[in-house]
This record gives structure tokens, C-alpha cells and sequence, in this order.
């Protein structure tokens, strides 16, 4: 789900592979004695890696709002993202504000619209989007176990929050390693709660889908996520879902 401004897809590509390293394993006299048998002292215990946190998770039912922001534009505007059933709806915007969009998932299809934007005439409006293909929550939540975990940080504001700190990328083209064609598509830093992986409170995204945009990146920051349903409306204009 992304920034509602024009088609995109996305890719639910899964590079995999396995790693086959072997050992040559010393003789019995160059091996180090295990150390609970060695006699110089008391056993201590081996330290322990730290454990990489749970990959973020979009929730069935869910509300928040913050402020949507593009910099190079100068546009904060008010931000809400609420989810029911599995499915869910961003608003950025609104009539009063310079951009208004809004993105949807819902039964199995994902929308974008826009209502307004810089430089984007306002007559004949603009259609609603219906992405082709089948898409829902469960499909962009497997695309978040493919994240990669850049670490722990804190968001500084009225109120600092202790968030985890990923990195998803949507990459077009070949998957294996090498000099093989392949072109990025989009990128996403995620910020979510370090206890609460379902709590989302930040996510920069950047990428073909942002074409409305100069430097093709966009913000979102919450000040409100709760795990209550929300409302999902999906409008008028649109066409019926996939399902």
C-alpha cells in the first residue's frame, strides 16, 4: 500500500537459496576442551546474540492519525489510516488543504484516488485507480516478513517513542545474484513499536509510485494508532472489487 498517486504493484518476489559451507574439523590435539570441562576456573556462560525483533505487521482492525508530509512540496497536511475486516483506508487531506488522496485495500483489491494535487488540474476529475490483480492484507503482510532490520531507534516529538527500525524494498527484474538486470521500484523505512510490532508510528516511502512528486518520496507520522476498527468506505467512483 503506498502513496496514492498513481498504478503501481506491489511485488511479492521471494529470493531464496541455501549456503553450503564445509569444515575441515582440527585433530583431536588442536581442539579446544568444551569449556564446562575446562580447570581454570568456574564455567561461564557463552553470551547470547541479541534476538532481532518481529517483522512489522499491519492489523485486521485498527485507527490512527497523524500528519502526511512532503517536504520538498511543503505540504503537512492531516494523515488518518484505519483498518476493518482486513481491510483499510488512507487519507491524506482533504477539500481544504492543497493535496487530498485517498488508498484503499478492500476485499481484495487495492484502489488509489486523488482528489487534489499540485499542478494536477481538477477537471475532468480524476478516476479511481483499481490496481490489477488480487491483493490483500495478508499479501503486503508477507511482503513485510522480507524486510531487513536496521535497529532500535527513538523518535524525538511531543512524545518520544521507542521504535524498531526497517527497511522493505520492492526490487523489478532479476532476483539472483549477479550482473543481471534488475531496477528498483520502491523502498519503505518502517518504524514501529518495539513491544507492539502491529503499532505503526512512522514510514518514509520512496519510489515509482510517487511520480506526482519531485524527489518521488513521501512521510507519514502517527500521533494516534489504536487496535479498534475503524471505518472503510470505499467511494463512489470506484469500481467494484476484484472479489
Amino acid at each position: 500500500m503506498a502513496s496514492g498517486r498513481t498504478r503501481r504493484t506491489l511485488v511479492a518476489a521471494v529470493a531464496g537459496g541455501l549456503f553450503a559451507l564445509g569444515v575441515v574439523a582440527p585433530g583431536p590435539a588442536a581442539a579446544p576442551l568444551p569449556r564446562a570441562a575446562q580447570a581454570d576456573g568456574p564455567t561461564v556462560p557463552e553470551p547470547r546474540e541479541p534476538r532481532e525483533p518481529r517483522p512489522p505487521l499491519l492489523p485486521a482492525d485498527f485507527q490512527g492519525t497523524g500528519r502526511y508530509i512532503v517536504r520538498d512540496l511543503g505540504i503537512d497536511v492531516p494523515f488518518s489510516w484505519q483498518g476493518r475486516g482486513g481491510n483499510s483506508q488512507m487519507i491524506a487531506g482533504g477539500p481544504d488543504h492543497p493535496i487530498w488522496f485517498t488508498n484503499l485495500i478492500y476485499e481484495n483489491t487495492l484502489y488509489t484516488l486523488t482528489y487534489k494535487w499540485p499542478n494536477i488540474p481538477l477537471f475532468p476529475p480524476r478516476a479511481c485507480s483499481k490496481i490489477p490483480g488480487f491483493f490483500n492484507r495478508q499479501i503486503f503482510n508477507d511482503k513485510l516478513k522480507t524486510a531487513r532490520y536496521v535497529g532500535p531507534e527513538i523518535l524525538q516529538g511531543d512524545q518520544d517513542r521507542r521504535v524498531d527500525h526497517w527497511r522493505v524494498g520492492v526490487v523489478g527484474g532479476s532476483t539472483v545474484p549477479g550482473e543481471f538486470f534488475r531496477f528498483p521500484l520502491a523502498l519503505g523505512d518502517i518504524y514501529v513499536d518495539q513491544h507492539d510490532p502491529t503499532r505503526w508510528w512512522q514510514v518514509l516511502q520512496f519510489g515509482l509510485q510517487n511520480l506526482f512528486d519531485p524527489e518521488l518520496d513521501e512521510w507519514f507520522t502517527m500521533d494516534t494508532f489504536e487496535h479498534r476498527a475503524g471505518e472503510v468506505t470505499l467511494p463512489d467512483r470506484c469500481p467494484p472489487p476484484t472479489s
